[in-house]
């Protein structure tokens, strides 16, 4: 378990945090949650927070609680919400599930390239065994998870060619998230990894401090990434999962009927903003090639020479976790 130290970009947020509610001028409520998270509002998770969560907490509880949004990492990125949020400084968070290895490193399970076949799969196992397994680390980590929604499958983009097979990215200077089982990955298909933080990227593929990078679909296009990157070539590396992190005193503290009121409004911002995200990968694929990306598919077989070429990864946390977690998803495959 991560010990939890308030740093000092925690205690910039929180300051922060402060000035925006005196500048907003809170309406009287019993109750106020704030949730931050770093997507723009066109993305799926702002617009199912915005018309199902916020909505429907205000509308079932008279406004007796009111729910306040911060999009566009208003609040910091996605691990200082989080630690705020387990911290007790901020009531909720919409934030990638990857920061969870943070506080449990089981959790980083979900970094493992081509866990899952098919976002089905991926969903399955999130609302079944293996999602139960990953949210009794965030009661452990003073958290409630309410639902797991998703970013979508990560792909690659660049500007030298379409990526079909490991050997095509050879040497090629990748941005990845400063995640190490991300890095890992990308040099054992050959490449040159670089993390780097989000807010850098768009620059830093101008400029060609770096030559490709990798995200989901709805991300690369509400960052305009085509009109920097030539190529994007669908290879679902990862399913990039997003959590919707309670501060687990706070959500305590609430009468029962206003627990199941936060509740049911969760499962339908899961279930909307699942929709939306699907719906907005298969849209903006179009909208991507419209703007003169040249996208190319990845085939079954040349996704599976990805995968042999990342087992030395699955073999690294096996010894040091077990096979638990793995096991737990890769039923779901099947």
């Amino acid at each position: 378990m991560l010990k939890k130290v308030l740093s000092v970009s925690v205690v910039a947020v929180l300051s922060l945090m402060v000035l925006v509610s005196m500048s907003t001028g809170v309406v009287a409520s019993d109750y106020l949650i704030r949730v931050a998270h770093v997507l723009p509002e066109s993305h799926a998770s702002h617009i199912a927070l915005k018309e199902e969560f916020k909505k429907q907490i205000e509308e079932g509880t008279d406004g007796n609680v009111k729910v306040e949004l911060y999009p566009n990492a208003q609040l910091g990125g996605d691990r200082q919400a989080v630690e705020s949020v387990s911290l007790g400084t901020l009531e909720m968070t919409m934030a990638i599930g990857s920061v969870l290895s943070a506080y449990d490193e089981r959790a980083a399970v979900m970094d493992l390239p081509f866990l899952f076949t098919s976002r089905e799969a991926a969903r399955a196992a999130l609302d079944g065994d293996f999602g139960e397994k990953l949210n009794e680390i965030f009661v452990e980590s003073n958290m409630y998870n309410l639902g797991w929604c998703e970013n979508g499958f990560r792909n690659i983009t660049n500007n030298r060619g379409p990526v079909n097979v490991p050997g095509d990215l050879e040497g090629l200077k990748i941005r990845t998230m400063e995640n190490p089982y991300h890095v890992k990955a990308f040099k054992l298909y050959g490449a040159n990894p670089t993390p780097m933080s989000f807010g850098e990227l768009y620059t830093a593929l101008q400029q060609g401090t770096v030559d490709a990078q990798e995200n989901p679909i709805s991300i690369i296009y509400a960052a305009k990434f085509y009109e920097v990157q030539d190529y994007c070539s669908l290879t679902q590396h990862i399913y990039g999962t997003v959590a919707l992190y309670i501060n687990k005193p706070f959500f305590d503290s609430l009468p029962e009927e206003y627990q199941k009121v936060v509740k049911d409004a969760a499962q339908a911002t899961k279930e909307r903003q699942r929709a939306v995200a699907y719906r907005q990968d298969t849209e903006l694929i179009e909208k991507l090639e419209e703007e003169g990306m040249k996208v190319n598919e990845v085939s079954d077989e040349d996704k599976l020479k990805f995968r042999e070429a990342a087992e030395p990864l699955y073999e690294q946390y096996r010894e040091q976790y077990g096979d638990e977690f793995i096991e737990a998803a890769l039923q779901y495959n099947e």
